[in-house]
């Protein structure tokens, strides 16, 4: 069921006006605009000053909002796609619009992209995961990707100053950290995404499209240098190597005051303190780093992209919501209301007083996302590269155990 929180359902306003539905009194007629976004995404807050300002804006549409569960968001979403209700404007995981554009029930969006939207500024780890064999599907909206969060108090204990600026440096201060009852970082041995950061820094890739098939690559030189710097970095904390970063969760161990530095989201932070007030104020951010000082490390860039069904009704009315919501003003505003990284590198220096934030994006401008594939979701789901990392950091030979997982990656590549 359609429903919206802060205005009476189309059905109502209907009903009330004894009219014909979409139709006001004095015989306007509104163009209703459905649009899903997902659950917490946007504070309702964010979402009623959008709403408003884009109704007196464009006094012929009405703005009808449905916050989604990303449980199950898949088959919710194909099944829209599929159907002849479809909404005019669906939020959807960076991630995911490649199996969405898979079906033909998308919009083709190039024009706007290029025309109207100013695409060549956008965030490449939100734009390439939307771009489907040079057709733009998905809109880039937000972003949101790891950081290093450290305890200033331990680190000027250990008499360190700064944050590290390359990745030599940063093993030096971990070392350095570790010892004495305290971690230098606590980094757990299936903490795959922010491998996979390494392995894009070293020139490699999860998987390769060679002829329009996939094929895993963790097996490649370069590949295994990204494996073989995450086992120096984790070797200087206690992280378990055969768990990924929620078991336990990471902030929790973080919490307790005795680790060096975690990698993670800036909206850990809030859960962090909350287990221990005493670090409130004590916890700093810096991009992950680089292997120079020219530019920080590539990591994985989760976060939004805006998609319009084929068999939406309102197709124009459509395209001017997403231009709407992926116009600098508003990005503004979601970046400064949401703390996200907005879409654009151009656009970074809206939320620099934010330390947090501004570490994201420093490190979303070397965003990546995952391979562009519409079966990739078929790789995380029995994700093989997890019991690769465990069984090196274990002690079993690399280019085996690459090799094993590359070829479990391509088996779940195949359509």
């Amino acid at each position: 069921m359609k429903n919206r929180s802060f205005a009476l359902s189309t059905a109502l306003v209907c009903a009330l006006t004894l009219a014909g539905c979409g139709v006001l009194p004095g015989g306007s007629q509104k163009t209703t605009v459905d649009v899903w976004l997902m659950q917490g995404s946007v504070s309702g807050e964010f979402l009623e000053r959008f709403t408003s300002e884009y109704e007196k804006e464009h006094p012929s549409v009405e703005l009808e909002v449905t916050f989604q569960q990303w449980t199950g968001i898949g088959k919710k979403v194909m099944a829209a796609l599929e159907s002849d209700d479809a909404p005019e404007v669906i939020e959807v995981g960076n991630t995911q619009v490649a199996r969405y554009a898979e079906s033909d029930a998308l919009r083709d969006l190039t024009l706007e992209s290029v025309r109207d939207l100013g695409s060549e500024e956008w965030l490449p780890g939100l734009a390439e995961p939307g771009s489907i064999n040079g057709s733009q599907y998905g809109i880039p909206w937000y972003a949101a990707n790891r950081v290093v969060i450290y305890n200033k108090d331990l680190f000027a204990a250990a008499g360190i100053t700064e944050p590290p600026k390359d990745r030599a440096e940063w093993l030096e201060i971990s070392e350095k950290l570790d010892g004495n009852g305290r971690q230098g970082i606590y980094l757990s041995g299936q903490d795959w995404y922010t491998l996979a950061g390494f392995v894009w820094d070293e020139g490699g890739e999860l998987a390769v499209e060679r002829g329009g098939n996939w094929e895993g690559a963790l097996h490649t030189e370069a590949a295994l240098r990204g494996m073989a710097f995450y086992q120096e970095l984790q070797s200087h904390g206690d992280g378990p190597k055969d768990a990924d970063e929620v078991t336990p969760p990471q902030a929790e161990v973080f919490a307790k005051g005795d680790v060096g530095q975690i990698i993670a989201v800036p909206s850990a932070v809030p859960a962090i303190e909350k287990a221990n007030p005493a670090l409130k104020g004590k916890l700093g951010f810096f991009p992950v780093p680089g292997k120079t000082l020219e530019a920080p490390g590539a990591v994985f860039i989760g976060g939004s992209d805006l998609i319009v069904p084929e068999k939406a009704d309102h197709r124009a009315a459509a395209v001017e919501v997403v231009t709407a919501l992926a116009s600098e003003r508003w990005q503004t505003e979601l970046a400064l209301t949401m703390n996200y990284v907005p879409n654009k590198t151009t656009l970074a220096g809206v939320i620099e007083g934010n330390e947090g934030t501004a570490a994201m994006a420093a490190g979303a401008a070397r965003g990546r996302a995952t391979p562009n594939s519409p079966q990739w979701a078929a790789v995380e789901a029995d994700n093989p590269i997890k019991p690769y990392m465990t069984a090196v950091l274990q002690g079993q030979d690399p280019a085996r155990a690459a090799r094993a997982a590359s070829e479990r990656i391509t088996a779940a590549l195949r359509p």
